[in-house]
């Protein structure tokens, strides 16, 4: 009897088999489920260490220090740099649509991440076989910028991503682009599209052109690569493939395309002048020896003259330009007033290339531009400009100094050797008085380097900078007084508040009369009938010195007018040589080129005489001393014949109280040698034996 649970059939336990839809359905939940456990655990792995978002409106940046130069003209600001947030309804269209085309066209379509762009990213690297395509929207750049480091690594990019969701969720669009545009780093310290466009363009964001805002988005992508500054033929090439998107978006017509690259795009003249930047590269290293370490935004009103700086800009660079075939590569000038404010700084050929500050920094040998220390020192001594000399050999030791032509021009007065720089007289000069009395009077004078005192420090063997020079040879251009060079009058707060006041004060007398009536008439010669002569500018009541060391590594030009002085520099940052470069040929040029476009300006008067000269003193008869001292050692301060000045004897430096003037109102005469005088050289100064041959030109210039 058949029963159920008994025969062969299926009845009782057997499963109808899934469809499979079912089975589709089935494993699709399994998936699904495991999929949602990987992703919470995925997440909560990667969101450990999330920044506080609640930071979103906080900025932390750097103080940032404004430099302006003396008449309130913006010279540059270091630091960060940040505006008042632009507000995007004023901004012209074309600017936040030039920043969505080149970096997230589908910014208005995506949640925050755009799967279709990593996937074109990661495609276009493969093919490449490198990384030229990135796949950060604008969200993620905007959440990078604000939360994370730029570490390249999976656990910042994922919390990128989750970063830019929640920024899409929290904001909206317009919102989110407002936030990227006023945050985003444009380079040169700015920070949002405000405050570079008036770092670049000294304009408000609603005042810029097409042109001007693909440049601005253009520079986002590497900002010191496309900086408008020091890459402008790349910043341009840059800015026109951004015009090029944007056509391509239809943000901009073909018509504004072509008229956008067709105009010009005036650069900031404050950052176009690069130079001054070796100038606040100087006074950074100062400021916190001043306020301490800066907690607060500061403006620093400085002595530059910004107007003199680009006169000295173009006189270097054309220069540059000019004498480059004779290996002139590099150059440092500075200009001091009176009172040792820095008018003036330029430290390279270009700040781009090199931000080596060539006038404070490096330190070359002097050459001839350090005799007038020698001559100093022998004034004091009893010397005059009429003391006769004799241009001879001589031998010092081991050492004997030739001139550069070799040969020796006899009997001469003093001035003459001053004017033609005459190395045998320094050297003898310097011996008879005491060398280290000449490294006294340098040091009075403000060169701070080690002076050695070897026989040819006379000549000029000593290493000193183009600042040290400048602030030496101002006293004889200020009436002898001892200045210190500085370049910083005040430091303010934006709102006001004085943090620091440069103390007003005289300072002290470092060169009496007749010593510096005596010098500044000599150095006259050498512009008027001397190694300087090309240097002479027509009218104008100049003094200076050229140097020229023996192997044309070192060439300089320090000259000076009534209150104000200009040391020039030139050689090569490998000490090798130039090719016939002398003082009185590229830093003479430099120096006039430059002269010529401040003089105007400063309104300059004559070289001022100095203090009183002592009761009883007449100015020197230049032939009644001549004839009288012949083969005498020299004339005292009347005009008495003396003998030879024994170093041991030498008047040492007192300094006087300042006096009322009691000479004459009018100038005495100016000394000049009546004697006929053989052409004057500006020659190489005669370095220790064993140096290198200097390289010469079959042509060499000296004059």
């Amino acid at each position: 009897m058949a029963g159920p649970g008994f025969g062969g059939g299926q009845q009782g336990g057997a499963k109808p088999a899934r469809t499979r839809l079912q089975q589709a359905l089935y494993w699709g939940a399994v998936l699904a489920v495991w999929g949602l456990i990987f992703l919470v655990v995925f997440f909560a792995v990667f969101a450990r260490g999330l920044p506080d978002t609640s930071s979103l409106y906080n900025v932390d940046r750097q103080p940032s220090i404004t430099y302006l130069d003396r008449n309130g003209v913006l010279i540059a600001t270091r630091g960060t740099q940040m505006a008042p947030p632009a507000d995007l309804d004023s901004l012209p269209d074309y600017v936040p649509a030039a920043f969505i085309a080149i970096e997230d066209r589908r910014f208005y379509h995506h949640p925050g991440f755009d799967p279709i762009g990593m996937m074109r990213a990661a495609a276009t690297n493969m093919r490449a076989g490198r990384v030229v395509q990135g796949g950060s929207t604008l969200t993620q750049q905007l959440a990078k910028n604000l939360f994370l480091t730029p570490d390249q690594n999976l656990r910042r990019k994922v919390q990128e991503l989750m970063l830019a969701v929640w920024l899409e969720m929290k904001f909206s669009k317009k919102e989110i682009l407002a936030l990227y545009l006023n945050r985003v780093y444009f380079g040169a310290g700015a920070y949002g599209i405000e405050a570079a466009s008036q770092r670049y363009f000294d304009k408000s964001a609603k005042d810029l052109t097409v042109g001007e805002a693909a440049l601005l988005a253009g520079l986002l992508k590497a900002p010191s690569r496309y900086s408008p500054v020091s890459e402008s033929e790349r910043a341009a090439t840059r800015a026109t493939v951004v015009l090029n998107e944007m056509e391509e978006a239809g943000v901009i017509t073909a018509a504004q395309r072509e008229e956008a690259v067709t105009q010009p795009i005036i650069v900031s003249r404050t950052l176009a002048t690069q130079h001054a930047q070796y100038f606040i590269d100087w006074l950074d290293q100062s400021i916190r020896g001043l306020v301490g370490e800066p907690t607060e935004d500061m403006v620093v009103e400085t002595t530059l003259d910004l107007t003199l700086q680009t006169a000295a800009e173009r006189s270097v660079r054309r220069i540059l330009d000019r004498d480059e075939r004779k290996g002139v590569e590099q150059a440092a000038l500075v200009a001091l007033d009176g009172d040792g404010r820095v008018r003036a700084m330029i430290g390279g050929g270009s700040y781009a290339d090199s931000q080596f500050n060539r006038a404070v920094e490096a330190r070359r040998q002097a050459g001839s531009a350090f005799k007038p220390f020698v001559y100093l020192a022998a004034v004091e001594a009893g010397y005059t400009p009429q003391t006769p000399v004799v241009d001879q050999p001589i031998t010092i030791g081991n050492w004997s100094p030739k001139n550069y032509s070799n040969t020796f021009s006899g009997n001469m007065t003093l001035a003459q050797a001053v004017a033609q720089s005459t190395n045998t007289v320094a050297a003898y000069v310097a011996d008879q008085i005491g060398r280290d009395s000449v490294a006294r009077a340098a040091r009075r004078l403000g060169i701070e380097s080690r002076i050695g005192l070897e026989p040819a420090m006379a000549l000029g063997a000593v290493e000193v900078s183009p600042l040290e020079m400048a602030t030496a040879y101002d006293a004889f251009s200020n009436g002898g007084r001892r200045v210190e060079a500085y370049g910083i009058s005040r430091i303010r707060t934006p709102q006001g508040r004085v943090i620091y006041q440069r103390a007003s004060g005289q300072s002290g007398q470092a060169i009496n009369n007749p010593s510096l009536y005596y010098m500044n008439e000599m150095l006259r010669g050498v512009m008027t009938s001397g190694t300087g002569r090309s240097a002479a500018i027509a009218g104008r009541d100049l003094a200076g010195k050229s140097g020229t060391t023996s192997d044309y590594k070192d060439a300089w030009f320090v000259g000076y007018t009534g209150g104000f002085v200009t040391a020039v520099w030139v050689g090569k940052d490998d000490n090798t040589a130039m090719r016939g470069v002398t003082g009185g040929s590229s830093p003479a040029a430099i120096w006039k080129g430059f002269m010529e476009a401040a003089l105007p300006r400063l309104n300059a008067p004559r070289i001022p005489d100095g203090p009183p000269m002592p009761e009883g003193w007449t100015a020197p008869d230049p032939v009644g001393d001549l004839m009288s001292g012949l083969g005498q050692g020299g004339l005292d301060e009347g005009g008495t014949p003396v003998e030879p000045v024994d170093p041991s004897l030498g008047v040492p430096y007192v300094e006087e109280p300042a006096q009322q003037p009691s000479q004459p109102s009018s100038r005495p005469p100016v000394v000049r040698p009546t004697s006929p005088q053989p052409a004057p050289r500006d020659t190489p100064d005669q370095q220790l034996e064993g140096r290198l041959p200097a390289e010469k030109r079959s042509d060499p210039l000296f004059f």
